[in-house]
């Protein structure tokens, strides 16, 4: 169980942000908190993910520029999850890598588009101040999951079940709400378009 804890709750926080996951198991392993794969421990990976973690820190509180950087991860974040995952999964031997790939990879994925869909509703707003505060309960979520992951395997399958439901409603829930003010939009831009007014 204790794979099946770390690969659901590294697979869904990667999704959120990939590099403090990767440098959290990394020293997880070092510590010898958890059964961590040896390639995750490594001192040039964890070097790697701790560079790309701070970009990410101060790329995140830029409005704009984190959905720039959000898109660019799209692809990113489930590849390095399905990565996590694969190399979890193998170690353990009860859970197959394929099936590790897929899992984190699928977790990593429902994590990033309620981000990135947030990120969007988010960046609205003038101020950075509400950007900033976001991205830093992110920041605290991940590194939380990822510290009840490889302690408490049990619930950390629970509450990652509870986030993918919670995050699934609220993905479509904001794409809907954007579908609608995009139509309104269009109306009312056509209706300009056809009925100029007088001057």
């Amino acid at each position: 169980m204790e794979a099946a804890g770390i690969l659901a709750g590294s697979g869904w926080a990667s999704g959120i942000n990939l590099y403090l996951v990767t440098l959290m198991l990394g020293m997880a392993g070092r510590l010898g908190w958890a059964d961590i794969p040896d390639v995750l421990t490594r001192v040039d990976v964890m070097i790697v993910a701790g560079v790309l973690f701070v970009v990410e820190f101060f790329a995140d509180k830029v409005p704009y520029l984190d959905n720039v950087w959000d898109a660019i991860h799209t692809v990113i974040r489930p590849l390095g999850a399905a990565a996590i995952g694969a190399v979890v999964a193998g170690e353990s031997g009860s859970i197959g890598t394929a099936l590790g790939a897929a899992v984190g990879g699928a977790l990593a994925l429902d994590a990033h588009a309620a981000k990135a869909s947030t990120r969007v509703v988010v960046n609205a707003s003038p101020e950075p101040v509400s950007n900033i505060g976001l991205t830093l309960a992110e920041d605290v979520g991940v590194a939380g999951l990822v510290t009840l992951a490889v302690t408490y395997p049990i619930p950390t399958i629970v509450v990652v079940i509870i986030l993918v439901i919670a995050a699934t409603a609220l993905t479509i829930w904001l794409w809907r709400t954007a579908r609608k003010s995009w139509k309104k939009l269009g109306a009312w831009l056509e209706k300009k378009s056809w009925y100029p007014s007088a001057s």
